[in-house]
């Protein structure tokens, strides 16, 4: 429970709907998950299994496909496993108070080592990603105390394209940001500047239909690898 200490610190779980402190694995061991998330500034937050937690960074700019892009990382508190499911509304207020997206996960393979917390100690993890979205191999290499850089290594993955403007929905439920704060009590305007210019009519649709009568919908949920 130690390295999830500084998590549950944070949070008020009787206000949030975060998961709890939890250590436990998943089948395979080795999940990830990229969650798109607007609170103050919108970021992405990248997540690796490891012991029982899932080790994060958050990268202001999100992935890139491109080798010769290198993007900050800033390494976070531990979070629980079950937090690879979570997608949907922090409240304001809340430490990282806005709205979460599940944008990508599926599993890792650790590369030229089978420690990925004793690499993750030394400051430099390379993996491979099979995702929905991201995939091939990746290395995480720290440049000082919790600054990180996430490169993508050239193979056939690599791409110039950027792939949170070209694949910006859910990839549990295929929605905006705009939607998920619609429909589970979130701040939609503030959501929508967080969605790509191709989604500016959906995240306005969204926030026009805050203003009507709302209806209870539970958001579908996935079960991780």
């Amino acid at each position: 429970m130690s390295s999830l200490r500084e998590y549950k610190r944070k949070r008020r779980f009787d206000v949030t709907s975060e998961p709890p402190p939890e250590k436990k694995a998943s089948k395979s061991g080795q999940i990830f998950v990229v969650q798109k998330h607007r609170a103050s500034q919108l970021h992405y937050d990248f997540r690796l299994e490891a012991q029982g937690v899932l080790k994060s960074w958050a990268v202001p700019k999100g992935p890139a496909l491109d080798p010769k892009v290198k993007r900050l990382a800033m390494a976070v508190e531990d979070h629980p496993l079950d937090y690879a499911l979570f997608e949907g509304v922090i409240p304001e207020g809340e430490y990282g108070g806005g709205t979460v997206m599940v944008w990508d996960f599926g599993t890792y393979k650790p590369e030229e080592t089978r420690d990925v917390s004793a690499a993750l100690r030394a400051g430099e993890l390379k993996f491979t990603l099979q995702g929905k979205k991201l995939k091939g191999s990746w290395t995480l290499v720290r440049t000082r105390d919790r600054s990180w850089l996430l490169i993508k290594h050239r193979d056939r993955y690599a791409s110039e394209k950027d792939i949170t403007e070209s694949a910006p929905l859910s990839a549990v439920t295929g929605r905006t940001l705009a939607e998920i704060a619609e429909e589970e009590g979130g701040n939609v305007e503030r959501a929508a500047t967080g969605d790509p210019p191709a989604l500016l009519l959906r995240s306005k649709r969204a926030a026009r239909r805050t203003a009507r009568p709302r209806r209870g919908k539970e958001a579908q949920r996935t079960r991780l690898a």
